[in-house]
């Protein structure tokens, strides 16, 4: 392996204008590709295997032309302070603009407040409810801004209105967090380097990489069904690995300068070297990514593919463009230890070096591994004792900020017809089967009536066959409610008894049902995820490092990590800690999604960190020196590196919780607050007092498995053993 790298990054480096012509030919076609290809809409949306899905794709067949999946907004309509809906002026004023929503291109039917008695008790609410051809995914923005536009014209009459439902529902920008995120990474690269040029490269290099990715996605997008949505993570995560390897590659040839070798030799050995580091930890990446598929929903399954693809991208650029533009940046990038004139004067050839920050701490490390390691999961098990109390659900209008409109709607309907009124159940009946389908419909009713937390329950509504019914039920409690979770479970509960009487099948669906299963079906499939991920990572990293304990520790400090960052998302967004700080306007149930996307974005990017570091151990160790020795090493070597890469990927990720969006939020806080923990706590204290306390124990491998394993050579023996006989070779030449 390292050899193969070494001739790559050699031929690289001395080819340059061939290298660099063919990764701007690559950007030119994937730009033209997207450029011309059609424009995608959002991609659809399907849970396949759950009950919410089954019954879904019955109404489709049942009931046609319903469109029992598609997007739905409630505008509601709330009276001046004095006055009540069924005044004869408020009355005109909400008929005219239900006559407005009508005429929309995509809109199946608008129900009248008047006619479907949606006015509150007291009168002064009432709401029109807008069904829509398409989900909120698929809906053209033309729709959402005819509905904006129709609500103002409302207001302007004086009434209050305000849009809930996911007819609004659209994918964050998020261009601004990006912006800083390479701002901060800038900063970061220069004060690492001490050169713009040496900066700039992994930027570069990075930005190639994601335009590459994300414009092949886009040219893709109609014919795939890729969406809008799909590149969002692409862009985030190949971003922040394309900067994270291209920054190793770099550095590694500025450390090889230092040694007093070539540009040319350096370009090589730094590929041959942390090139292998880079290609097992995009490995890493890539396995975490596409193992997103076992979840089984297919928009997750796209955007893991997609990003996954991005990945692999940014390391065939820093195995090939970064050696390339070395070889055009020439002497403006300088030895390890050399600053340019941005940051101050050159070291001289004959200053002694002194141990810098990372070898100070390693050492301090090796001297007492028990106090740092006990210290170190103290902490982590300290921050994820709130993890116990994980609440999983989906984010709804009400966990919304009290500035949109979504919010207000919500708590208006709230205060007008309680809180269940925001998550309807939907009971679909199919009683093909039955003798008696009447009397079926009739059952099922009257057994929903009896449970507990249910407040109205609509007669049943037939299809023309009069085979299936659809029964409304509106809860006690609101949608993202343990209550109402356990309502969803007693009907399919009471459906199974009813199956067995009359030969109807219950089904529950809607969107809060729809919720419910999706959080149950990701929650069902993190085990398997975890065990799959880590499993393969496992037996990656035992042919990386010829170690069974090195791997293991990996895994276990993996775990650690996250299990610390979740317990840090509950404390902010479950129990409210530090959440003026966060700007959390509304506390409640974690993303269902955010235990298993955490772990499959942080896994990949904590095996960058641990490759890296434990490879230049890895290497150091089987050069000569002790166990003790090895780690101080590659502290010396990589902990800048890996300090650097840390905060720019935190600084990517932080940037992300000022959004508006809570699910982003949250997302942005639990990525960065993971790497945070990884990097800092376990890569940089528990790794090296663990390698300290297992001493040479570290790197024993079972001479059977040590047969069987292929040699990867990435700590690059045989890549020193070539080198010092080519110079060897030229020794005898010029004498």
């Amino acid at each position: 392996m390292a050899t193969f790298l070494y001739k790559i990054g050699r031929m690289s480096f001395r080819r340059r204008h061939f290298v660099a012509l063919i990764w701007v030919a690559l950007l030119t076609l994937a730009g033209v590709g997207a450029a011309s290809a059609p424009a995608a809409g959002n991609s659809s949306f399907s849970i396949p295997g759950t009950e919410a899905q089954k019954a879904f794709d019955l109404l489709e067949q049942r009931f046609p032309g319903t469109s029992a999946d598609g997007a739905t907004a409630r505008v509601v309509f709330k009276a001046p302070s004095g006055e009540k809906m069924t005044d004869p002026g408020n009355k005109a004023t909400v008929r005219e603009t239900v006559k407005e929503l009508s005429d929309g291109s995509e809109v199946v039917r608008v129900t009248d407040p008047y006619q479907a008695k949606a006015v509150s008790k007291d009168g002064t609410v009432a709401y029109a409810q807008v069904s829509y051809k398409v989900s909120g995914m698929e809906l053209e923005d033309s729709s959402r801004d005819a509905l904006e536009d129709t609500a103002q014209d409302a207001r302007k009459a004086g009434l209050t209105v305000e849009i809930g439902g996911d007819a609004l529902q659209t994918v964050p920008h998020t261009g601004t967090t990006e912006i800083i995120g390479i701002a901060v990474a800038a900063v970061v690269l220069v004060i690492t380097f001490g050169s713009l040029v040496a900066a700039g490269l992994p930027l570069l290099t990075a930005l190639v990489g994601v335009g590459i990715g994300v414009s092949a996605i886009t040219a893709l997008a109609s014919a795939l069904d890729l969406g809008s949505t799909t590149s969002t993570l692409a862009m985030m995560i190949g971003l922040a690995v394309g900067i994270d390897y291209a920054l190793f590659i770099v550095s590694r040839y500025r450390a090889e300068l230092a040694e007093g070798r070539d540009r040319e030799e350096a370009a090589g050995r730094a590929v041959g070297t942390a090139g292998s580091a880079v290609v097992f930890a995009g490995l890493t990446v890539v396995i975490a990514l596409v193992g997103l598929s076992v979840v089984n929903i297919p928009m997750l399954t796209k955007m893991g593919v997609a990003a996954a693809g991005t990945v692999a991208i940014a390391v065939l650029i820093a195995l090939t463009m970064v050696p390339a533009l070395l070889g055009y940046a020439g002497r403006r990038v300088k030895p390890a230890g050399e600053k340019g004139k941005l940051l101050g004067r050159s070291k001289k050839q004959d200053q002694p070096a002194k141990p810098n920050l990372g070898s100070r701490w390693a050492s301090f490390v090796v001297r007492r591994p028990v106090a740092v390691l006990l210290l170190g999961v103290i902490g982590l098990g300290a921050a994820a004792v709130p993890a116990a109390s994980l609440e999983l659900g989906l984010p709804d209008d009400g966990s919304q900020p009290t500035s949109t409109t979504q919010r207000r709607a919500y708590d208006l309907l709230s205060e007008g017809f309680g809180p269940g009124f925001n998550g309807p159940l939907m009971v679909v009946v199919d009683a093909r089967d039955s003798d008696d389908p009447k009397a079926a419909f009739t059952q099922v009713g009257d057994e929903i009536k009896g449970l507990k937390d249910v407040v109205t329950v609509t007669p049943p509504a037939p299809n023309k066959a009069g085979d299936t019914a659809t029964i409304t039920v509106i809860p006690d409690s609101k949608p993202s409610s343990v209550a109402t979770e356990d309502l969803v479970h007693s009907i399919r509960d009471k459906g199974a008894g009813i199956k067995a009487d009359s030969d109807a099948n219950v089904l529950v669906t809607g969107q809060t049902a729809m919720n419910i299963d999706v959080s149950e079906k990701l929650n069902d499939a993190l085990i398997p995820y975890l065990v799959l991920v880590v499993g393969l990572a496992f037996l990656l990293l035992i042919v990386v490092f010829r170690s069974i304990l090195v791997p293991l520790k990996a895994a276990l400090g993996f775990l650690l990590s996250v299990m610390a960052a979740l317990g840090a998302v509950v404390a902010v967004f479950q129990w409210g800690w530090l959440a003026d700080l966060m700007g959390v306007e509304q506390t409640g149930p974690v993303m269902s999604m955010m235990p298993i996307f955490m772990v499959g974005v942080v896994f990949g990017l904590a095996m960058d960190y641990e490759v890296f570091l434990v490879t230049r151990m890895r290497e150091a160790y089987v050069h000569g020196e002790t166990a003790g020795q090895a780690v101080v090493t590659g502290f010396r070597h990589g902990a800048r590196v890996v300090t650097a890469a840390a905060v720019i990927m935190m600084a990517v990720f932080a940037g992300f919780i000022g959004s508006s969006e809570s699910m982003v939020k949250m997302i942005g806080f639990g990525l960065a607050i993971a790497v945070f923990f990884d990097a800092f706590v376990v890569r940089m204290a528990i790794v090296p007092a663990v390698l300290a306390l297992l001493g040479r124990k570290a790197w024993w491998l079972p001479k059977w498995l040590d047969r069987a394993l292929p040699n990867v050579d990435v700590e690059g023996e045989g890549l020193r053993s070539d080198t010092d006989r080519g110079d060897q070779d030229r020794e005898l030449v010029r004498a």
